[in-house]
């Protein structure tokens, strides 16, 4: 079932495009309901009938009939397995995880690796830690109760007709589920902290229903891609589609091919396309083959491109090969194959660079001498001589793996390989990846990271030849143009780099101006997205993105956490790469402190207008500080009489509570207390006489720090598994300690650094 599947993809045809035909062919055929081949017949027939339908890739149509038995036999575990393989093989992830999950529940003994292709569903729709349990369940089964003997129908088994379990396979299954967990935990880090980079769809003039594929921009003006066309009519996209379905009459599936399009930009708007046009340049389009996958080799005057071969009844006789044409003073010559690759598997996906001074063709390849794993990277250098191609080599253990790499891009400017795997460390399915060097050799690979990346398939990732670096990517995420399900369909995205925005700082001893170790910093945005950066040495990097405001705040034991404020909302896409350097400074925690500028009026508990700035002193103070508990201290003037002045002063202290409460901060942590006038910081009255100004100073708030729980600070520890906030909810808080006496106040007022 898998190479059948990828071989429709590496044709360049998504399977949903070929399906579709098949599913309107099976209709027209069946129209009459009495033609209908399972209508009337045994449960087996109509078993038979699903199971061959799926065997001939027509997953679309297996769904239906797998559903019509599955409402005869719901818990059949069979029927819920074909369902998940169906609906895996469509791209279509949620349903597909839920059958998965189904199987595993009605006989997982039966079928043990429903629980992986389980897991690896829930990882394309992004559940990663749901994910990560069906992994580790597999694991846990797998050393409990070995599995012995294949299940039934299970694809991760080929040409074994005693079903026996081959070790070696459960040994390299087991080293993929750990890759495929350590995938999912860069996909969680790497979602909070983004590349500068903004991906958008580009857009219902480039992209239909279908799959568009291999995009190569002509300079700033233009895209080359490949997309589905009637050969017969010449219409492109959706349109073709439309009308063919409401035609009413019967029509081949040959008839659809996958050919190249050029699209124009439309001239005032930034990355916006023209209609498609069909690209007559050279006669590459073959009505007889899909065609797609084309570039131009340095100096323009030969184009490469992959020609596919897909027989709907066999795909043992699909084959994909590599052309090129030449252009002359007669113009483009009749495109040949690419010599030493005609008895070598498929061979597809060509791209054409100089890497030093050689130029160098690299493609994706199924060849099996000197192979990795499944597709390969390979490259053959082309003598500048003769134009001969040298025997293909493979691209090595730093790119290639057991699984599928594919849709290789050389830019020469960097040195630099871009290409799409299923076997590294992803984030979903395919990723986009980059490695330094070439053609042999390479280093430093790296994801790509999100945006670019995502839980779902990435492929053909290729930068402007001139300009900003911008580029292309081809996906099948969330927000494609669909025409089966949410993810079934490959569209062209547009990759727009943003400047690089990045602040990085150090936290500082406020007293002694030395680093502070073991610090955790976090920076917050205006929407309430958090960062976390847990500094071993006292130093901090985040990555910004532009139209944001952003605070910044430290942590360690011991100390009073303060904030930085950096805002991005000035700069513009066009503008350079930009560091902010900030220093926080973190002071040790006192016993107790004053803040001035809390008023109240004569005889009353109320606050006055003009002490809201003071009091958010103190609320960004418990807020950068979760770990400390406060009592609220506060005082009266000496007039009135001790008692009435002690429950006066009661409710001023309750006021101060209110408002901070209000204001997020949780009550737990506060407690209340009045002290009427006692403990006054200036006389009531001076020579007899009234003194209004030392009244309104002891009219006053002040609070005292009682407990530092180093349980209830945020500290997250990178090295340890679950987000921050899971890491939060396992500390245990402990129960406050009060103090029973004020504490003789302090005079100086604190600012938002203390």
């Amino acid at each position: 079932m898998r190479r059948n599947w990828l071989y429709l993809f590496l044709a360049t045809i998504l399977i949903v495009s070929h399906q579709a035909n098949a599913q309107r062919n099976n209709i027209e055929k069946y129209r009459n309901k009495a033609n209908d081949p399972i209508k009337g017949s045994s449960y087996k027939s109509k078993l038979a009938y699903a199971d061959l339908l799926f065997a001939q890739g027509s997953y679309f149509n297996a769904i239906d009939y797998y559903q019509q038995l599955k409402q005869i036999d719901e818990r059949n575990p069979y029927l819920t397995f074909q369902l998940g393989e169906c609906y895996r093989a469509t791209r279509d992830y949620v349903p597909a995880a839920h059958y998965y999950i189904e199987t595993k529940n009605l006989g997982k003994k039966i079928f043990p690796f429903s629980v992986f292709y389980a897991g690896l569903m829930l990882k394309q729709q992004c559940e990663y830690q749901l994910a990560i349990e069906q992994f580790n369940e597999f694991l846990d089964d797998y050393k409990k109760n070995p599995i012995k003997e294949a299940p039934n129908a299970n694809p991760m088994i080929e040409n074994n007709p005693d079903r026996t379990i081959d070790p070696k396979m459960i040994k390299n299954l087991k080293k993929r589920i750990k890759v495929e967990i350590a995938g999912c935990e860069m996909a969680i880090k790497s979602v909070k902290d983004p590349q500068p980079v903004t991906v958008v769809n580009a857009g219902p003039n480039v992209n239909s229903a279908y799959t568009e594929l291999a995009p190569y921009p002509l300079g700033d003006s233009a895209l080359l891609f490949g997309t589905l066309v009637n050969v017969r009519t010449g219409k492109i996209g959706r349109s073709d589609v439309i009308e063919t379905y409401n035609g009413g009459g019967s029509r081949r599936a040959n008839e659809n091919k996958e050919q190249f399009v050029i699209s124009h930009k439309q001239k005032g708007y930034v990355d916006s396309f023209q209609w498609p046009l069909p690209f007559y340049d050279g006669g590459f389009n073959d009505p007889h083959f899909n065609t797609a996958n084309g570039c131009w080799a340095p100096g323009g005057r030969k184009f490469y491109f992959s020609k596919c071969f897909i027989d709907e009844n066999d795909s043992n006789k699909s084959k994909c090969d590599i052309y090129y044409s030449t252009f002359d003073v007669e113009g483009w010559s009749v495109p040949v194959m690419v010599p030493g690759l005609e008895e070598q598997g498929h061979n597809t996906m060509p791209y054409v660079a100089k890497v030093g001074k050689k130029e160098v063709m690299f493609f994706a390849s199924d060849r099996k001498l000197q192979s990795r794993g499944r597709y390969d990277i390979w490259y053959s250098v082309i003598d500048p001589r003769d134009g001969r191609f040298g025997r293909p080599q493979n691209c090595g253990k730093v790119v290639n793996t057991k699984e599928d790499e594919l849709t290789p891009y050389y830019d020469s400017r960097t040195k630099t390989l871009y290409f799409a795997s299923s076997g590294q460390v992803s984030m979903g399915g395919f990723d986009l990846y980059s490695a330094e060097g070439g053609p042999s050799r390479y280093k430093n690979l790296h994801n790509l990271g999100y945006p670019i990346n995502t839980c779902a398939d990435e492929l053909y990732f290729i930068l402007d030849p001139v300009g900003k670096p911008d580029g292309y990517l081809v996906s099948n995420r969330i927000g494609s143009f669909a025409l089966k399900n949410p993810t079934c369909c490959n569209d062209i995205w547009r990759v727009q780099y943003e400047p690089r925005l990045v602040v990085m700082g150090k936290v500082v001893d406020k007293k002694s101006g030395e680093l502070l170790n073991e610090s955790v910093v976090k920076m917050i945005d205006q929407k309430g997205d958090l960062n976390t950066y847990n500094s071993e040495d006292g130093k901090f990097l985040f990555n910004m993105s532009r139209a944001h405001s952003y605070v910044i705040t430290a942590d360690k034991p011991g100390y009073t956490s303060s904030r930085a404020s950096v805002s991005t909302m000035e700069i513009k896409r066009a503008d350079p790469d930009d560091t902010v350097v900030v220093t926080i400074f973190l002071d040790s925690i006192k016993v107790s402190f004053s803040v001035s500028n809390i008023y109240y009026d004569y005889d009353k508990a109320a606050l006055r207008p003009e002490s809201v700035a003071a009091l958010d002193s103190v609320l960004h103070f418990m807020t950068d500080n979760p770990s400390i508990s406060v009592e609220i201290y506060s005082y009266t003037d000496g007039k009135g009489k001790e008692e009435y002045n002690l429950a006066l002063s009661q409710r001023r202290a309750q006021a101060v509570l209110d408002y901070l409460e209000k204001n997020g901060i949780d009550r737990a942590r506060m407690t209340a207390r009045g002290f009427g006038n006692k403990n006054a910081v200036a006389p009531n009255s001076m020579g007899g006489k009234d003194n209004p100004e030392g009244r309104q100073l002891n009219r006053r708030t002040e609070f005292r720090i009682v407990t530092d729980l180093p349980t209830r600070r945020v500290l997250y520890n990178s090295a340890m598994p679950g987000t921050m906030d899971q890491q939060e909810r396992n500390l245990q808080v402990e129960p406050d300690e009060g103090g029973d006496e004020p504490v003789a106040p302090g005079k100086r007022p604190v600012d938002d650094d203390e």
